[in-house]
């Protein structure tokens, strides 16, 4: 594998290891709005989904795919925002992101049909892609440039905290909901975000120092140099593949799971505390990677971990009839179901510095959280047509050939 020095440019300007507090107090914060921005822009959707097709006189799948075209809007979005973070660092960006998920969450108690509600998802898709993990990442990655050690942990820490959000705002939404109806649960959610969010990103979140017009124009064409180098070789487009495979099948089984389990004979109930124990997995598996990080390649530990994911699948629909074959094949997949989210991170900085890794990683992100949104309609549509045991099958390759993308990555 070739060394950073590739494509690397001089670090950001403001860079290094800032003071341990300093640095620990911007995560934390970003820790807290990750948690409330995914629990109200993303997973509380679920909850709202069938009294709004009761009300708005709907389907569940014109429903369902208002948060579709949310992801779709994210991922078209990301380019964009990551030249706008790697320019002027995240505070402006994400307390605007904050400001306009806030008013589309207000907007979202008050639609009454179903372009009211497309057009509010559009918004909220905006938002997301200024305001979670891509952004906090890029902020993080900047914070701590020089320092890979700081910069692991702060990663680490804010998906843990984050990787809460639907355990803490799935049962809070279906509360609200019980207790108040779905639109006064909107409006309850969408003041806990703003209260929350957009102080914490005004005051917390840095900024870049500011640069003369020379500067920033050198600043800028270094930037674009990187992108375009990277844009061009192999190395990047391998991890393209890898984590846009490995994304769509990790959005499949989080849609499919449980149905699945129910299909092999489970009861709704434990099939669903078997898929619960996905997200618990997920920092487990955060957890060995980042430890694991300063042993061996980080490249060649996602390729390992994606290969048992594609085994666990394999191994479902001959053992997951029985309660003990299915905990084993969700437990074999679960241990690979958050590491995507940490290991591309570090991947980009190894290779390409921090001077642009936002806007890098923007670009990865137009593939892989399309792909997520799109990856379940598609294994829908084969499970009708041909069966779950196909679907199964594909998932297991999405898996294999991010496995293999990651070490012909690592050979590069």
């Amino acid at each position: 594998m070739s060394s950073s020095t590739e494509t690397a440019a001089p670090e950001l300007e403001g860079g290094g290891s800032p003071h341990s507090v300093r640095g620990w107090r911007i995560v934390a914060a970003l820790a807290v709005t990750q948690t409330i921005g995914y629990g109200v822009l993303y997973y509380a959707f679920s909850v709202f989904l069938a009294p709004m097709a009761r009300d708005l006189h709907a389907t569940d799948a014109q429903i369902a795919a208002a948060l579709t075209l949310s992801v779709l809007i994210a991922a078209v979005c990301a380019p964009l925002v990551g030249r706008r973070l790697d320019a002027h660092g995240g505070r402006a960006l994400m307390t605007a992101g904050s400001l306009l998920g806030t008013a589309a969450v207000l907007a979202w108690s008050r639609v009454e049909s179903l372009p009211q509600l497309y057009a509010v998802f559009a918004a909220i898709g905006i938002a997301c892609s200024m305001v979670l993990y891509e952004a906090a990442f890029a902020v993080i990655v900047a914070i701590y440039t020089g320092n890979e050690r700081g910069r692991a942990n702060g990663l680490l820490a804010l998906t843990i905290v984050a990787g809460f959000a639907s355990s803490i705002f799935l049962p809070l939404t279906g509360l609200l909901v019980d207790h108040h109806g779905w639109r006064t649960a909107l409006v309850v959610l969408a003041l806990i975000y703003g209260v929350a969010a957009i102080p914490l990103h005004v005051l917390a979140v840095r900024r870049h120092p500011a640069k003369g017009r020379a500067r920033a124009s050198a600043a800028a064409e270094e930037r674009a140099g990187i992108v375009k180098a990277a844009t061009r070789r192999r190395p990047f487009w391998l991890l393209v593949v890898a984590f846009t495979a490995n994304g769509g099948a990790v959005a499949v089984m989080a849609v499919l799971l449980i149905t699945y389990l129910v299909h092999l004979g489970h009861s709704p109930v434990l099939a669903a505390t078997l898929a619960g124990l996905l997200g618990v997995l997920s920092v487990t598996g955060r957890l060995i990677t980042t430890g694991l990080q300063a042993r061996l390649p980080a490249a060649l530990i996602a390729a390992a971990i994606f290969a048992l994911q594609g085994v666990a699948v394999l191994l479902l629909p001959l053992t997951g009839r029985s309660v003990a074959g299915a905990i084993g094949a969700v437990l074999l997949f679960g241990l690979g179901f958050g590491i995507a989210s940490i290991t591309l991170p570090h991947l980009l900085v190894e290779r390409y510095g921090t001077a642009a890794y936002a806007s890098l990683a923007g670009r990865v992100a137009v593939f892989s959280v399309a792909d997520k949104a799109l990856a379940p309609l598609g294994a829908v549509a084969l499970a009708q047509a041909a069966g779950y045991g196909w679907v199964m099958g594909a998932v297991a390759a999405a898996c294999v050939i991010a496995a293999c993308a990651l070490v012909a990555y690592h050979r590069v």
